[in-house]
């Protein structure tokens, strides 16, 4: 299976590996945690000298030294005591059955005194340490009583030792319901506990190394695309329809970034001409024995009276008419259109608009999105031009005011400008002009997506058409192959287009 390669093993297992990292956060995070836990660590250890009469800092509570006369190998150790858990801790959650909760042992000395810090965080804890309540030492054991802790409090006992160096084993024993005292860790004093406990933290580190490790083999294959079969260099000039421009013109770009050395132009002067210069080009070429590099696209396919030219379908276009904004009509049934294009109805008061004159802002002859038109559409060719502003009549026998431009784009800015105008162009630049609303043909709308159902009447096959058969190395042959074959068909569906090559494609470029 062309699926099964070693990347691909290695991106479906990354992404599964990198789901249950994710699930296995939750799972442990909901689970675990819940636990309750009280953590401690020693934030200070450290010599006081004999001198330590002399007055101690910081925020203890009780004056340590004045009672005691040899000091000379006292210590200071600060204890931090905190809920570092997911949970609050009562005091009914402690399991000693003693009046104090937690012990504390000071390996090799010995205790003279303590004090409590005020809490910083939690004033109201300081009324637990009372002898009643079973704050106590003797001889290196300390007592401490069975203090209640919301999530995140703490607490801190300085202890003032004698008997020994600093540096000796500071141990905190005690149990609680559901949970357990342990030692923990902090970069500086005062750090709070972490959001996450540490298992969670390597979970979500691993679910993060699955998401790079994938992403970067989706960029390194993104921007390894396969190269068009055939990719070929040279010079090619892609001409015709000027409503398939925009996609031609990505298409050109797609081509030359897959195929480097290879330099495509897009110059479009409407189907019919694009038709006329492609055999022109080819006669020229012929009698010098070879093929023009040359590609024209066609709305439909193409005039009689060009044997030599051969068709590639290349994708369903959908096009469709545009109203000026001072219209509110929004909808035209397919006999309304028929009247207002053969002067049967000349103003817009006459479909529920507003007085004023329905301009006809149409393409030239060389458009093939005119003929897909008056063949789709109209059923018979439009009216005569009757007017170089397409705002007045020149002919003032005309029944209508009819104006012939050359390309999609001078049509879109007309209508957008005259109020009361009306014209046709495909879907995508109509929405991208301001001025103008599209119009819906018996209430349907042009759209690819509902082409196979709709029974939407204007639209046609778009058409890739080569001067005879141009060698297999050629870049015409190898463009073509692109964008109706190759991966150039998802440019054009992304363009607005239906391409050909899929099931309903097929089918519909088969003219079924």
């Amino acid at each position: 299976m062309e699926w099964l390669n070693a990347e691909n093993i290695v991106a479906v297992g990354t992404a599964v590996l990198g789901l249950a990292a994710s699930v296995g956060v939750v799972w442990y995070e909901r689970r675990i945690p819940r636990r309750k836990r009280i953590g401690f660590r020693v934030q200070m250890d450290t010599p006081i000298g004999s001198d330590a009469r002399n007055g101690g800092r910081g925020n203890v509570r009780l004056g340590l030294f004045d009672e005691f006369s040899d000091l000379s190998d006292a210590t200071l150790v600060l204890l931090r005591i905190e809920n570092d858990g997911f949970e609050g801790i009562a005091g009914d959650d402690y399991t000693s059955s003693e009046r104090h909760g937690l012990t504390v042992v000071f390996s090799g000395r010995s205790i003279r005194g303590i004090a409590v810090t005020q809490p910083a965080n939690a004033v109201h804890l300081i009324e637990h340490f009372t002898p009643i309540a079973g704050l106590h030492h003797d001889g290196n054991t300390l007592y401490l009583p069975k203090v209640p802790l919301n999530r995140g409090q703490h607490f801190k006992v300085l202890a003032l030792l004698t008997g020994g160096g600093v540096g000796g084993d500071v141990t905190v024993t005690g149990g609680v319901r559901d949970g357990e005292v342990t030692p923990n860790r902090s970069t500086t004093p005062d750090d709070k506990p972490p959001l996450f406990s540490r298992p969670a933290r390597l979970i979500t580190v691993l679910f993060t190394v699955c998401v790079i490790t994938l992403a970067s083999i989706i960029v390194i294959r993104g921007s390894d695309v396969p190269s068009p079969i055939g990719c070929a260099t040279g010079t090619l000039t892609v001409t015709g329809s000027t409503a398939f421009a925009p996609a031609a013109q990505k298409l050109g770009e797609g081509y030359e970034k897959a195929c480097p050395g290879s330099d495509i132009t897009v110059e479009p002067h409407g189907s019919t001409a694009g038709i006329r210069a492609l055999d022109a080009a080819g006669a020229k070429t012929l009698s010098a024995g070879g093929i023009p590099s040359v590609v024209a696209l066609s709305d439909g396919p193409k005039p009689n009276g060009y044997p030599a030219l051969r068709e590639n379908p290349v994708a369903v276009s959908v096009f469709t008419l545009v109203a000026n904004d001072r219209i509110p009509v929004k909808d035209l049934s397919l006999a309304e259109v028929r009247k207002i294009y053969r002067g049967e109805i000349r103003n817009w008061q006459d479909l529920d608009g507003p007085d004023l004159p329905i301009l006809l802002v149409s393409r030239d002859a060389n458009s093939g999105t005119r003929e897909v038109f008056q063949r789709q559409v109209l059923e018979r060719n439009e009216p005569v031009n009757s007017s170089r502003d397409c705002r007045t009549k020149d002919d003032t026998s005309a029944s209508v005011i009819r104006c012939e431009l050359d390309s999609t784009a001078q049509v879109l800015r007309t209508v957008a400008r005259l109020p009361g105008a009306i014209g046709y162009t495909e879907p995508r630049s109509a929405s991208a002009t301001k001025g103008l609303h599209p119009l819906r043909i018996d209430g349907q709308s042009a759209s690819i997506e509902t082409i196979g159902t709709s029974g939407y009447p204007y639209r046609e096959i778009e058409y890739a058409y080569t001067y005879g058969r141009p060698p297999a190395d050629s870049l015409a042959a190898s463009f073509v192959n692109y964008l109706s074959r190759g991966a150039g068909q998802d440019i054009v569906r992304d363009q607005g287009h239906f391409p050909c090559l899929t099931p309903e494609g097929l089918r519909l470029c088969a003219g079924e």
